[in-house]
């Protein structure tokens, strides 16, 4: 058996994978133009969730409203596994500089992704910190984008002497660079409040809630039937790919009905879930029941069905990705889950 560490490494590896294969998935059949909306109602749904909430937790309640939103950008984004820098040049000006390989375009992915998206979760997160804040004189000034092929996304949080517009929240300012990197400035989460097992459950509740919100966002978009067409599919594809790897960190063997479901058994144990498995040797099949459902924590119930059915379609594809062909089907009902897995002799 997997221990936890290695349990919470294999959900965030398989969710921030899905995540990638979204992007992908809405940029290659919708195109750029969808993507970007896709990423810019994503991003401002993230903000909102999270922005505000996260600043106490992480001691950032008392400073300059500058240093405050470039110290969270790298706190929040380091807690998930993002590299990202600091740097400071005043109380009204602060930098952050993403380092590679960038989480959220991670591996190849960085060249299936258009500029729309990038211009996306500048407009939906970064130019949105000073209406959060209640400061019309905070903006983002970005010096340098991924997609641009420049050094990486890089920019600073200005507060400027005056209050901006609108259009005047997120600027461009090609050419400046940042100032060099200081490891004695760079921020620490509060030890007294983040231990080794709270950073890891957040790190592995990271990709998850990009994966929750990324099929919201796309449900709001395109409707409950053409979300749940896309995003099953890529997740389908997704687990198909990625099996082998978290059957690895899980130690989980590729195996038959019995390790198909010992393996939705140790993935749900691992979020923080409960779930009974029984087997019928005489027939070569399973069955999991798995509750409650901790992927609908914060959920709206308009969002229940197309998340549950799409995110379940993450572990068919790794069931179907098994060298013994089987079915697997599942039944979602009153926060409850049954799964029945069967070999196909």
């Amino acid at each position: 058996m997997a221990d936890s560490a290695r349990a919470n490494e294999a959900l965030a590896t398989i969710h921030h994978a899905y995540f990638l294969g979204m992007q992908l998935m809405i940029t290659t059949t919708l195109g750029a133009k969808v993507a970007g909306e896709w990423t810019f109602r994503l991003f401002r749904r993230q903000h909102k969730q999270y922005f505000l909430k996260s600043f106490e937790k992480l001691g950032l309640d008392n400073l300059p409203h500058a240093i405050a939103c470039a110290k969270y950008h790298v706190l929040s984004n380091s807690i998930g596994g993002v590299p990202v820098e600091y740097a400071e040049e005043s109380p009204t000006k602060a930098w952050v500089r993403f380092r590679y390989p960038r989480w959220m375009f991670a591996g190849p992915t960085l060249c299936g992704v258009t500029q729309e998206s990038s211009r996306g979760f500048l407009e939906g997160w970064y130019a949105y910190n000073g209406v959060s804040l209640n400061n019309p004189k905070l903006g983002f000034v970005c010096v340098s984008e991924d997609m641009t092929g420049e050094f990486g996304f890089c920019g600073y949080f200005k507060e400027y002497d005056h209050e901006l517009a609108d259009g005047e929240r997120l600027q461009f300012a090609r050419g400046e660079l940042p100032p060099q990197f200081d490891p004695e400035i760079q921020p620490q989460p509060p030890s007294d409040r983040w231990d080794s097992k709270r950073l890891a459950h957040a790190n592995r509740n990271y990709s998850l809630a990009y994966v929750k919100n990324g099929i919201q966002t796309l449900q709001e978009m395109l409707g409950p039937e053409e979300a749940k067409t896309l995003a099953s599919r890529a997740a389908r594809l997704i687990g198909l790919q990625y099996f082998p790897e978290i059957a690895s960190l899980l130690d989980i063997p590729d195996g038959n009905y019995a390790q198909s479901a010992k393996f939705l058994t140790t993935v749900f144990s691992a979020m923080g879930d409960t779930n009974d498995m029984t087997l019928d040797h005489d027939n070569h099949s399973a069955v999991v029941t798995h509750q409650p459902l901790s992927i609908l924590s914060g959920v709206d119930e308009e969002f229940v069905t197309v998340l549950i059915h799409c995110w379940c379609e993450l572990w068919v594809g790794a069931i179907h990705s098994h060298r013994t062909m089987k079915s697997v089907a599942f039944e979602y009902r009153d926060n409850n889950i049954e799964w029945s897995i069967e070999d196909r002799l």
